[in-house]
């Protein structure tokens, strides 16, 4: 027969039954050990010790318990946050983490359910309710390095030790008042505190003299306890006739007779860094006070008092009490508030401390300046990690962004409070710019001879505004509040001018230099100049409130404060505050003035911004005002639309500033390529990150996603604005494919002999594309809109082909070379090549506009311009622009319509695809099916009758091969019948051959003995494939003898990339023989990841070649005497054989030309040889000629 016992787990005791576990310990000790908080039971004989199962507990000091709400609460002084949790450690939560700097004590009151807690770094007494809400400072002056404390809400008092520069014992009425010393001679670290309250004794360790002492709970009868063997005494805890302490020198907990000292017992040991300890019981005395009824009547907080008071009513730090003692103000009214980079705080001036408080406005990266509007009592701040201005309510509600696209460095911030304006200061950008203070009618209003703009300051009165500039040549300047009448006002005995105010009752500008370490005044025309304060370490900051002025200063950690006419009465307010930066005063509800535009914003349309005589209409950055000046245009006519990686920004070409307006697109990582449409308002880019194709309206709404499967590296993207299509490159598949403007039926058009596409440009009224190819043979390539009658235009002399742009006026293409730092044009069949300028470092990017040419440039992170006929009139419209691509003019010129194209009506009468080339049009069928039915032959239009004759009906063919204009048939060759009416035009002999004429005749009546139209389409369908198939073949065994050629001679060079990965342009290498391997492999292995190998940049290749005039020597040349560059350029000293120099600056030995494999063979009625034979005649092209090739 087998036998058993029931246990129970660790410290849990068994019921009298001996089967059945209690539900709860009943009694234990409670201790924390920096990392760890544990339980020793006093349920069980063997007081077995438990671990709370809590989690990121660095250096918990200090802790006591609630029994209400079974809580733990603790403080840990490394992560300066005070926590709770349940005794099982669920629920585990941060009650308070903000103005905490080493919270080193902390007790409970049970009865109003508060805690209080000490602070060593503030050196302040705070309360709070028990979620941390209500917080509200309660002791805070003549406090030097507070400790422990424990309160008696029996009685109403709380008591504390300060082991300062004078250790004492404090107490204090719970509410803050009737604070008197009770302990103040004999003691040196006085550290735990514990409350004998069935006896009223009040007990301390103290760890420099090693002793535990007693008195009265008003400091009589003072006692000693224990005085001997007490290394360095630290928590104590006291219950029934025992009083307990940790030691943290021993290393153990103890306990001994709470009356006489004796009967010491060793309760634990071997435990390193025993902090607090509590006796966990549930034998505390419960009484009824005044705040447990309707809260005392207070609005906020209702804390316990001594009788015959009982309590009082308190309000959150800061916040002043009303007239009736009971209710606080809504908040502060008349405070400080300053920016930490991480938080933002206030400091209020209506009380007589200086507690600060943190606004709750959730998390921040790096805030810089900062400032408020006290009418609708919103904090405004930026933020120059995350390149943002928000705002948000003091409290820290409704926090939202104002500004988030184009903002570098957002050093000054100021609210026109009265006008209801944002002005700012970018030292990244060096700009000043303006908007609503929603962030709405954006404007810049200074872009010229800034260096580092920082702080701003308005004087709405008189219509100006000021700032500093701590640049090369430090100034003060001003200028009206529009902009106008700019003039420097201080620009001597200046070194790193920051905080910058106005007092307006005495007219007095006052700013301070961090490098002179003063402060110093003068009148608003920088007139009587004189030193407020000097030797201050590094102002930064600097406002004015009342009789003073406030200023941070990074060196000392503190926000001084000093009368604001003569300097004297320095004080340090606030100290040991990590990362100060802007701080301003603020009045709320004070009277701002009278609004100079008016309730109807003077009449303007848009901006109305004042002046020292009135006010300015004005227009948002690059529209222009029309003639009644006070109207805006709704946007631009002309602008350049550009890619900068992680935002695509706009420059108007109307207006003479050259300011860049980031567009709002969301979500966008990393975009090259971009174009837009003119018809729908909409932009088109690529993000290589994401591998998307997206499309979205100018202010960022709408925004689509097209393509996201089977997309790789989209380098070129351009919209057909005519047929509604949509034509990309893909230079990680290599193809070029083409859509509808939604995304829909996609089509691969070139997918042979492509090695690196890149820019894309469409000629739609002509039917052709243009596109770049950067590999391993560079050229620039034409062909139809269709994909057909494909030739290579240019393929010598080039590098690295990038920017494509087309001049429709004059018939000419011009294009980029990166690697040959050069921009050529030529006409639209690669002939008449004329080199434009040579001396360009890096260009990407082109278009044009007018007589002008427009470029990106990745060296001097620039905008460039040049005249397009001359390559003269160089200069640079925008720059500091890191990581600029694709760019381009949208302007009406540039899209024009052509509604004689056969695409515009009706899809051409396509189903899916209506693609122009040559010789008319083609309708093409999706790669991937769709569900609706795809025919390649255009569907008839909608029948119509003629007068007359109204039940015979006429339709209108339109055929595969049809161009356009459009014209009649000719009679000679379709003969028409007179009794239908009809007279036809004449249609030439010429125009009929090159398929100019349409036929238009009645519905063909059916022969039953003529063969059905199907069986020849199903014979041209079986013609056209064999045909293919032939010259495939032929394609394929010429490319690969091509290729073999190739590896012989060793012709390998870098080319132009950019990571997805960085938001800066990097440089990559492709190493020969790997490069070699990717070349033979099959298209589907090299699409996998595995032989996907990351492309050259042109940068660091562009600078090996330029260390020595031959620069990568070709490998079996007989080479002497080569140095071996970075990514295995050679220069080379000597070679016995006939060498020639490529256009990198290899050497190599001429073979035959290679004839190029990518040309389909043209039509039969086609002659390739010029295609302006295919063009009416017009104004021929006319070139300064600087240099031809």
């Amino acid at each position: 027969m087998y036998s058993y016992s029931c246990a129970c787990p660790t410290g849990f005791k068994m019921l009298a039954n001996g089967r059945t576990c209690a539900s709860n310990i009943d009694q234990f000790l409670v201790f924390c050990r920096r990392t760890d908080i544990r339980i020793i039971s006093f349920d069980t004989e063997e007081k077995s010790d438990t671990v709370m199962p809590l989690e990121g507990l660095h250096s918990a000091v200090a802790l006591d318990w609630d029994n209400g709400g079974q809580h733990i609460y603790w403080s840990d002084v490394t992560m300066d946050t005070i926590n709770r949790a349940k005794w099982d450690g669920s629920e585990q939560e941060v009650l308070v983490e903000d103005s905490l700097e080493s919270p080193a004590g902390l007790t409970v009151d049970w009865i109003t359910n508060k805690m209080y807690w000490t602070d060593a770094g503030t050196d302040r007494i705070e309360v709070a309710n028990l979620d941390g809400s209500m917080r509200s400072v309660l002791v805070w002056e003549n406090l030097d390095r507070p400790r422990d404390i424990i309160v008696d809400p029996v009685r109403g008092h709380m008591y504390w030790t300060d082991w300062g520069s004078s250790p004492k014992i404090e107490r204090a009425a719970m509410d803050g008042k009737d604070r008197f010393t009770i302990i103040a001679r004999n003691l040196t670290w006085p550290n735990g505190l514990t409350i004998d309250y069935d006896r009223g004794k009040l007990y301390w360790a103290d760890a420099g003299l090693k002793t535990i002492e007693y008195s009265e709970l008003d400091g009589r009868n003072r006692r000693m306890l224990i005085g001997t063997q007490l290394p360095h005494p630290f928590g104590l805890a006291l219950f029934g006739d025992r009083i307990y302490w940790t030691d943290w020198q021993s290393k153990s907990i103890q306990s001994a007779d709470k009356v006489t000292g004796v009967n010491r017992e060793t309760v634990r040991s071997d435990l390193e860094n025993l902090m607090d300890i509590h006796m966990y019981h549930g034998n505390r005395e419960l009484v009824i006070s005044e705040c447990n009824i309707n809260n005392g009547g207070c609005s906020h907080l209702c804390l316990v008092a001594p009788q015959p008071r009982g309590y009082s009513c308190a309000c959150p730090t800061g916040v002043m009490m009303g007239p009736d003692g009971k209710t606080c103000q809504t908040g502060m009214r008349n405070f400080l508030i300053f920016a930490c980079r991480t938080d933002i705080r206030a400091v209020s001036l209506d009380v007589s401390y200086y507690a600060d408080v943190v606004i709750p406005v959730g998390e921040l990266k790096n805030a810089i300046a900062i400032d408020v509007d006290p009418v609708e009592e919103l904090v405004y701040w930026t933020d120059s990690v995350t390149d943002t201005i928000k705002r948000g309510t003091l409290d820290g509600n409704n926090v939202e962004e104002v500004i988030n696209t184009g903002l570098e460095t957002t050093d000054g911030l100021a609210v026109d409070a009265i006008g209801r304006k944002l002005y700012w200061t970018d030292t990244g950008t060096n700009r000043i710019e303006v908007s609503d203070l929603d962030g709405g009618m954006r404007k810049v209003l200074i872009w010229k001879n800034l260096d580092s703009p920082r702080a701003i300051a308005l004087h709405y009165d008189a219509g100006y505004m000021y700032w500093t500039d701590w640049g090369n040549s430090p100034k003060i300047e001003r200028a009206n509040m529009d902009g106008n009448n700019r003039v420097v006002i201080i620009n001597t005995k200046l070194g790193w001018p920051n905080g910058l105010t106005i007092d307006r009752p005495t007219s007095r500008l006052i700013w301070a230099d961090a490098r002179t370490e003063l402060i110093e005044a003068s009148d608003l025309y920088g007139q009587n100049r004189y030193i407020l304060a000097d030797k201050v370490p590094h102002p930064y900051g600097l406002t004015i409130a009342g009789q003073h002025i406030y200023w941070t200063d990074w060196d000392t950690r503190s926000i001084h404060r000093a009368d604001k006419m003569d300097g004297s009465h320095q004080v340090p307010i606030k100290a040991n505050i990590a990362g100060l930066m802007d701080v301003h005063a603020v009045q709320v509800g004070e009277s701002h003035g009278s609004d100079k535009c008016g309730r109807d914003n003077g009449g303007c349309s848009h901006l109305c911004l004042p002046h020292p005589t009135g006010y300015t209409c004005t227009c948002p950055t690059g529209i222009k005002m029309k003639s009644d000046g006070m109207t805006c245009y709704d946007a631009p006519n002309s602008y350049l639309l550009f890619a900068s990686r992680d935002s695509v920004r706009r420059i108007s070409l109307d207006t003479d500033d050259y300011t860049d307006v980031t567009l709002p697109l969301p979500d966008l990582q990393n975009a090259i390529a971009l174009d837009f449409d003119g018809v729908e308002n909409k932009i088109y880019y690529t993000d290589v990150r994401l591998d998307v194709l997206r499309r979205a309206d100018l202010n960022g709404s709408h925004m689509e996603t097209l393509i996201s499967d089977d997309l790789t590296t989209a380098d070129g993207i351009a919209v057909d604005w005519v047929a509604r299509n949509l034509y990309f490159t893909d230079t990680g598949r290599n193809k070029i494919e083409v859509s509808r403007l939604d995304g829909s039926s996609r089509k691969s058009l070139v997918s042979v002999n492509l090695d690196e596409p890149r820019a894309l440009a469409l000629y739609p009224r002509k039917g052709f594309m243009f596109w770049s190819d950067w590999g391993m043979y560079p050229k620039i390539e034409r062909a139809c809109l269709d994909g057909s009658s494909r030739r290579t235009l240019v393929s010598t002399d080039l590098g690295w082909p990038n920017g494509l742009a087309l001049d429709y006026a004059n018939k000419r293409l011009y294009w980029a070379d990166a690697q040959l730092d050069k921009i050529e044009t030529s006409d639209l069949s690669g002939r008449n090549r004329v080199l434009l300028t040579n001396d360009v470092s890096h260009p990407f990017g082109l278009t044009l506009h007018g007589d002008m040419l427009y470029w990106t440039d990745w060296q001097t992170m620039a905008i460039e311009v040049a005249n397009k006929n001359t390559g003269k009139d160089r200069g640079s419209i925008s720059g500091h622009m890191e990581g600029l691509m694709d760019i381009h003019v949208v302007s009406a010129e540039r899209q024009p319509p052509h509604p004689d194209s056969p695409c515009v009506t009706n899809n051409g009468g396509c189903t899916h695809l209506c693609l122009v080339n040559q010789i008319g049009y083609i309708c093409a069928c999706p790669d991937v099916p769709d569900s609706n039915p795809c025919f390649t032959v255009p569907t008839p239009e909608i029948p119509t009758t003629e007068e007359g004759n109204r039940n015979q009906p006429i339709y209108e063919f339109t055929t595969v091969n049809q161009q356009f204009p459009r014209k009649t048939v000719n009679p000679n060759q379709f003969p028409h019948d007179n009794n239908k009416g009809t007279e036809m035009p004449e249609c030439t002999l010429e125009e009929e051959i090159a398929g100019l004429c349409v036929q238009r005749l009645p519905a063909p009546k059916t022969d039953r003995h003529t063969l059905p139209a199907y069986f020849y389409i199903i014979i041209c369908i079986v013609l056209g494939i064999s045909i293919m198939i032939i010259i495939l073949a032929l394609i394929i065994w010429r490319r690969k003898k091509r290729r073999r050629h190739m590896v012989s001679n060793g012709h390998i060079f870098a080319n132009p990339t950019y990571t997805n990965g960085e938001n800066r342009v990097v440089i990559n290498k492709r190493d020969r023989e790997t490069m070699r391997t990717w070349r033979y492999y099959a298209k589907e292995d090299r699409l996998s990841s595995a032989n996907l190998l990351e492309k050259l940049n042109n940068e660091e290749v562009a600078k090996n070649i330029a260390k020595c005039d031959v620069g990568g020597a070709v490998s079996g040349l007989g080479a002497v005497g080569g140095t071996t560059l970075p990514g295995g350029a050679t220069c080379c000293g000597y070679t016995d054989e006939p060498l020639k120099k490529d256009n990198i600056g290899n050497l190599f030995v001429e073979t035959p030309p290679i004839k190029p494999l990518n040309e389909d063979p043209p039509p039969d009625n086609f002659d390739q040889s010029d295609i302006e034979e295919y063009e009416p005649d017009e104004k021929p092209y006319s070139v300064a000629l600087e240099t031809e090739i």
